[in-house]
């Protein structure tokens, strides 16, 4: 204990010197007072709730997903991982700041030569040492160079969580796209499949006519084709169902076929809410996760310029031991068996051919380079929700003149029926009517399902869904799955 107080009284008074290096301060980058886009999709400027934006769709079964996800899915559980070997890594860095103390034991039977220059006398060659004893170590910082690595350390943490929450964010955006898709290839199949009964009825309505002379063959054969042509848009479907089905259940680390009974009953795209707020460009500095990964590895950057200068000062260390040494157990712990050492030591790379400047020049190097990703990332972000913002309106915009065009083909579909019916037009019309009908429909449910998606994507580029991770991880994970 009279060692450890030795070196720890001057080396209280030794930290307490400068911390050589830049101080770090987060960048003053602007962003614009509001959006470029003119948000005609909804959108407003009211603050962005964003927190559990997937309940905007009204879903449940979604809810249900994403509750499960974030409990579950292996992606997420490797950040987490990533999150606590940064937190290590930093406690490994901080125990720099503190004196090593070690211990010692040993016993040893041990035997001189007797033509040594140190040979004991006759009959006292053989002995035994017996030893014990405490060691400490104090490396003071004095330039700082260990706090600018736990600086820098603290700053990995933070990119780690970061990193943890971009995950989030991207796996909370993956479920739902997959989700709807899958909902999207249901409701693309109900269509088709309600097209090829509508097209079985005209084949049968040909044929019907052809056998009572009133039409050729050709009008068979063409019904025949328009059929088998829209039969055949089934597989492909059914494919891209199951599939966005399969993915779903790997994001919810489950096997690919655990979904495929629920998912199966048919539900429609989720519909997006009336009104969508998504705050101000400003709001994407605290809350992108991106943003917030390169903001801490420009201070982790930062830091470690301090941890490279300080390698152009002296090292001071205070070390000492403390034992007790000797031939015989019996008088082992006497006030004779004491040996004891303490006292300062200093070293200084005097010579190093111009290693360590050419390091700082490395870390300056980096820091700029982190202060450039820095601001791409904040201009990648604001591209981002731009796009999404247009992308959503347009869309409904397209959706609404989809829908006029779906009702318009129905309407012909029905006179060119009526038509061909009263031998006043040919079947080329009913044909004509069939194949616009059908395409506009499903074109439109893939306009629908478009506009969900671009939702998730406006949710996803303004970095929500991390803010309530805790919450909706509180609870005991699932290990069945959630519909």
């Amino acid at each position: 204990m009279k060692v450890l107080a030795v070196i720890a009284v001057p080396g209280l008074a030794l930290l307490a010197s400068c911390t050589v290096g830049p101080n770090y301060h987060r960048p003053n980058v602007r962003a614009p007072a509001g959006w470029a886009s003119s948000l005609a999709g909804g959108e407003t400027n009211t603050p962005a709730d964003l927190a559990t934006w997937w309940r905007g769709f009204n879903d449940t079964n979604l809810d249900s997903l994403v509750t499960v996800a974030i409990q579950s899915n292996l992606t997420l559980r490797v950040a987490e991982a990533h999150v606590r070997e940064a937190r290590a890594e930093r406690d490994v860095a901080a125990g720099g700041l503190w004196p090593s103390v070690g211990s010692s034991a040993s016993y040893s039977r041990n035997r001189w030569s007797q033509n040594s220059f140190f040979s004991l006398p006759p009959g006292r060659a053989d002995y035994d040492l017996y030893n014990v004893g405490f060691d400490a170590a104090w490396e003071l910082d004095v330039f700082g160079g260990t706090r600018r690595t736990v600086e820098a350390a603290n700053a990995e943490v933070g990119v780690a969580m970061a990193g943890r929450r971009g995950v989030l964010v991207s796996l909370l955006a993956e479920l739902a796209r997959n989700y709807m898709e899958a909902r999207g290839y249901q409701q693309r199949l109900a269509i088709t499949r309600q097209n090829i009964e509508v097209q079985k009825e005209s084949l049968n309505l040909t044929r019907s006519r052809y056998r009572s002379g009133l039409s050729s063959e050709l009008d068979v054969q063409q019904a025949a084709a328009l059929l088998a042509a829209t039969q055949s848009q089934v597989p492909s479907l059914e494919t891209g169902f199951v599939q966005a089905v399969h993915h779903l259940s790997v994001l919810l680390g489950q096997p690919p076929g655990t979904l495929m009974n629920e998912m199966s009953v048919e539900k429609p795209i989720p519909l997006t809410p009336p009104a969508v707020p998504v705050g101000l460009p400003s709001g994407l500095l605290q809350r992108r996760p991106d943003i917030q990964r390169a903001e801490r590895e420009l201070a982790a950057a930062t830091a470690r310029i301090g941890v490279a200068k300080a390698d152009l000062f002296p090292k001071f260390s205070l070390t000492g031991f403390a034992s007790l040494e000797s031939v015989s157990a019996h008088n082992w712990f006497d006030y004779g068996s004491r040996a004891w050492s303490a006292g300062p030591t200093v070293r200084w790379e005097l010579f190093e051919a111009g290693r360590i400047r050419a390091n700082i020049r490395v870390q300056n190097a980096r820091q700029e380079q982190a202060l450039d990703a820095y601001e791409q990332a904040v201009l990648a972000a604001l591209e981002d929700v731009e796009n999404a913002l247009v992308a959503y309106a347009k869309e409904q915009t397209r959706r609404d003149a989809l829908r006029r065009s779906v009702q318009a083909d129905q309407r012909a579909l029905e006179l060119s029926t009526q038509l061909y019916k009263s031998g006043l037009a040919d079947f080329l019309r009913v044909l004509d009517s069939e194949r616009s009908l059908y395409a506009a429909q499903d074109t439109l449910v893939q306009s629908e399902q478009g506009i969900s998606l671009d939702l998730v994507q406006l949710y996803k580029a303004l970095g929500g869904g991390w803010e309530t991770q805790n919450a909706l991880t509180s609870a005991p994970a699932r290990t069945s799955h959630p519909l």
